[in-house]
């Protein structure tokens, strides 16, 4: 049965983007927005708006039982949760699906099978996936320190629960371990109610790599090739691409498969990533979790696959089949996103609210936009920074590459700060003209290299 009335319970360019792919469909919406966002682009463009609490997300976005309640009291057949907030919460997918309430995402078993990480591991591994080395979870940084010595230094310390960094500590030796557990556990427990750590091999010469798939969650899975995501910073990503051109064909293929695979077996419904880590000096690809849910970068996938994955998504909620074959999935040429954050790069990335005085994007083609700013938007202190994702699309990196250096040029803007000039520095570093990036170059040399460079 076709969706009609859509809840989204989410903000900014996420809730946005849900808002524009609903209503080409022609599905009704309905925003449930917290009072700071009562005035935003989605509030402005969804059909309807449902305050469902304050500014702070633990009264208003993150209440799954609020946000099941507002869906039902404006009467909608379906809820999407874009990403961040709820939307890997099992606790709403299954609210959702208690209440006659279509959930565009994977169901809450599968939802909770993966969102802890060792289990998302026990997964793979059953599926033949292959992981880095790694642990249980473990008690004690004594119990750590002995892992590690097991494994071989350097490791990385992660949360079993949640992701985006928080609860990931490098070692490089027992005592790094000893000065870290604890932290990285508290760190954890604050951010997810959970402290449990384990521990995992870390790759010095990585690429982030991922692979976007959507199930139809019978058993058959798609995929929409992959992306690279490694020029990050504490673990949170600031450039994506697709796709890695640094990964051979052969192992691309392997990369594909074993993404497929694994998501094909738990019978996944709707869009998903399955998240890797490339080895790029022995060649071989390791399993890091899935995310289930669309994800940030979803608009690279879009443009190199020319599908609409916020459409497809709300169309199998509806009920209807999905008639792809993955002989239909055809990618062309390669895509880059920027982020587009309100934090100051010069300063310590500290936060940078305010309201925008001038918003005047690139108006170029092959350049592509999501965002929830305009002239005179308000940028609100109590969510993530990300303000916006500036895509760009060419026939190879090289004219992608063109086309993003000149567009974050064109690009102007004041009233905050933003981390563009970081951005166009990197597009620019003949590093990653080269492709000679790993998830570890951004700090090790890309930012010691901004903040020397030449103004």
């Amino acid at each position: 049965m076709a969706i009609s009335r859509l809840f989204i319970a989410n903000r900014g360019e996420i809730a946005v983007r849900i808002v524009r792919a609903a209503h080409s469909l022609g599905i009704e919406t309905v925003l449930g927005s917290s009072a700071a966002d009562a005035e935003s682009l989605a509030a402005r463009t969804a059909h309807r708006t449902v305050i469902v609490g304050p500014a702070e997300p633990a009264r208003s976005y993150l209440d799954e039982k609020l946000i099941v309640q507002a869906a039902l009291g404006a009467g909608c057949d379906a809820l999407h949760p874009g990403y961040g907030f709820l939307s890997e919460r099992p606790a709403l997918a299954r609210l959702c699906e208690e209440n006659g309430i279509a959930f565009v995402g994977p169901r809450p078993e599968t939802i909770e099978a993966l969102g802890d990480k060792l289990s998302a591991r026990r997964i793979a591994e059953a599926s033949g996936v292959p992981l880095v080395p790694g642990t249980p979870a473990l008690e004690s940084a004594e119990d750590a320190c002995a892992a590690a010595d097991e494994i071989g230094y350097p490791v990385v310390m992660k949360a079993t629960a949640g992701g985006g960094g928080r609860g990931m500590f490098l070692a490089r030796g027992p005592e790094d371990v000893r000065t870290s557990f604890n932290k990285a556990s508290e760190e954890a427990r604050a951010a997810f109610g959970d402290g449990s750590l384990y521990i995992e091999r870390f790759v010095e010469s990585a690429r982030h790599v991922e692979v976007q798939v959507f199930g139809d969650g019978e058993g058959r899975v798609l995929h929409f090739g992959e992306r690279d995501c490694s020029v990050q910073r504490r673990y949170q990503k600031l450039i994506e691409e697709a796709p890695c051109t640094v990964m051979p064909d052969a192992v691309r293929a392997d990369l594909h498969a074993a993404a497929v695979k694994l998501t094909s077996d738990l019978n996944y419904r709707n869009a998903g990533t399955v998240e890797f880590l490339f080895d790029v000096e022995r060649g071989e690809f390791y399993f890091i979790e899935v995310n289930a849910r669309i994800q940030v970068e979803h608009p690279v996938s879009e443009l190199i696959s020319r599908r609409d994955l916020v459409a497809m998504q709300l169309q199998l909620a509806g009920g209807e089949p999905l008639n792809l074959q993955q002989s239909d999935i055809v990618l062309h040429g390669h895509a880059i996103e920027c982020r587009v954050n309100a934090e100051d790069p010069d300063h310590g990335f500290r936060p940078s609210p305010g309201r925008l005085t001038t918003w005047e994007p690139p108006d170029m083609d092959f350049v592509r936009l999501d965002t929830f700013c305009s002239e005179g938007t308000l940028i609100p202190p109590y969510y993530d920074s990300m303000v916006g994702k500036l895509i760009v699309y060419g026939n190879n990196r090289s004219e992608a590459l063109q086309r993003m250096d000149e567009a974050i040029g064109r690009f102007s803007l004041a009233g905050i700060k933003t981390n563009m000039p970081l951005q166009h520095f990197i597009i620019r570093h003949p590093d990653f003209r080269n492709n000679l990036i790993t998830t570890s170059w951004l700090e090790k040399i890309g930012l010691p290299a901004f903040a020397n460079r030449e103004e």
